[in-house]
């Protein structure tokens, strides 16, 4: 990369520094990852704070309100109102509750989403650890949630939260399914697991093919089993306010609520980020290869995506239970599991041919799988529709017995 780089500038100087100071190169080494993991963590926690404004003034435009305005110009300092009343509100517990896993299950919530950041590549060379099994290690940390959803809901010694978490777990657990399947794709083509290796598979040498042009149905399924993975609408059976009073956190509240919804937050985030990465090349975009084009590429992509996410969110009614499984295990898990199988088979029929020739078979192969069973599901939930109706309307309608009539007075 060239250009001046701040980031390898100051870490120099503080090694430097270190060093002068009579510290052993170990010492320095395990000093200087401290303080990139902090100054990571707490970033991440900034852009938390500037999300909960911008998801709050998009809200206020989709439904044609003001939003936040009154605590600072346009209201941005809001976000550190709502924050210093969560440090400042009452921390409750329940009575009967297991204190270790109550008071642990948000911390593990907003770690996992953190411990993704250590792999994912803000520019060509700011990363964390450029690990060569990245995207098993963000699958393998994302899966604590699941693990912080069933404390949270167990802990609480409240029946609607274990309902809830009951429910959290049963949706996360089978949408994993097609979003670790998803995430093969870009792997397969990029023929690593490591998250920058699959950047610069999409850079101009390897042909400058974005992966969204070889896998768009990888894409698609993957950013709808992200959205359920949060828990956002329409999938937001986690909270379910309606059914189950605010769902496996209900007995939360102050800084450990304050933290279940950073989580959230968070993991949203993570997930547009990982969509830009494995679909859009990442910090990859026009322009020489200096940092803050780079930086400002990754974060444009995946403030794109995050949006979208928030549009999703207001626009589409929540789904019942019945429609989300189905949804998940009669379409997008048969459909992954063909695209897996099917792309290597593509994959090995192009080779030996021109770059384009290859990026349109497998798009090709992409959307004809997708209009397939697209019909085909459309063609099930029909015959399903008319089967509930007949049964429905053969159903024999109950009828009030009539009761006896008064007798009748004899005439005076």
């Amino acid at each position: 990369m060239q250009g001046f780089d701040p980031v390898f500038a100051v870490s120099e100087w503080l090694r430097e520094l270190l060093l002068g100071w009579g510290a052993s190169e170990l010492v320095t080494r395990v000093t200087l990852q401290f303080i990139g993991a902090f100054v990571v963590g707490m970033g991440i926690m900034l852009i938390f704070v500037v999300l909960t404004w911008v998801e709050r003034k998009g809200a206020a435009r989709f439904q044609d309100r003001i939003g936040p305005n009154r605590v600072g110009p346009y209201g941005v300092i809001q976000p550190i109102a709502d924050a210093l009343k969560m440090l400042t509100k009452e921390d409750t517990r329940p009575k009967g509750a297991d204190a270790f896993s109550y008071v642990l299950a948000p911390i593990v919530a907003v770690f996992s989403v953190l411990m993704a950041w250590a792999v994912i590549p803000f520019t060509e060379k700011w990363i964390g650890a450029d690990l060569s099994v990245g995207i098993l290690y963000i699958a393998a940390v994302g899966s604590f949630s699941i693990v912080a959803v069933m404390m949270a809901g167990w802990s609480s010694n409240n029946k609607y939260s274990l309902i809830g978490a009951f429910r959290g777990v049963a949706q996360l657990i089978s949408y994993e399914v097609p979003l670790f399947l998803s995430l093969l794709v870009p792997v397969f083509l990029a023929r690593s697991m490591g998250v920058n290796s699959i950047v610069n598979a999409q850079g101009a040498e390897n042909g400058g093919v974005w992966f969204i042009l070889m896998a768009p149905l990888a894409a698609i399924i993957y950013f709808v089993s992200s959205m359920a993975e949060v828990g956002r609408a329409p999938f937001d059976l986690l909270e379910a306010e309606s059914e189950l009073v605010a769902g496996y956190h209900v007995e939360y509240s102050g800084i450990k609520f304050g933290l279940f919804q950073a989580a959230e937050f968070l993991h949203s985030f993570t997930f547009a980020a990982l969509m830009a990465i494995l679909f859009f090349g990442g910090w990859r975009g026009p322009g020489p290869d200096v940092w803050y084009l780079q930086l400002f590429w990754f974060f444009l992509k995946t403030s794109v995506f995050y949006l979208m996410i928030i549009w999703s969110r207001l626009t589409f009614p929540r789904v019942r239970i019945d429609q989300l499984m189905n949804l998940n295990w009669k379409f997008m898990v048969p459909v992954s599991l063909i695209l897996l199988m099917g792309m290597p088979l593509i994959e090995y029929a192009a080779r030996g041919a021109d770059n384009w020739v290859r990026v349109a078979s497998h798009s090709s192969f992409n959307i004809v799988l997708f209009v397939v069973s697209f019909a085909l599901a459309a063609r099930s939930d029909r015959k399903t529709q008319t089967r509930e109706r007949v049964r429905f309307e053969g159903r024999p309608v109950a009828v009030m017995p009539k009761t006896p009539a008064a007798e009748e007075e004899p005439a005076a």
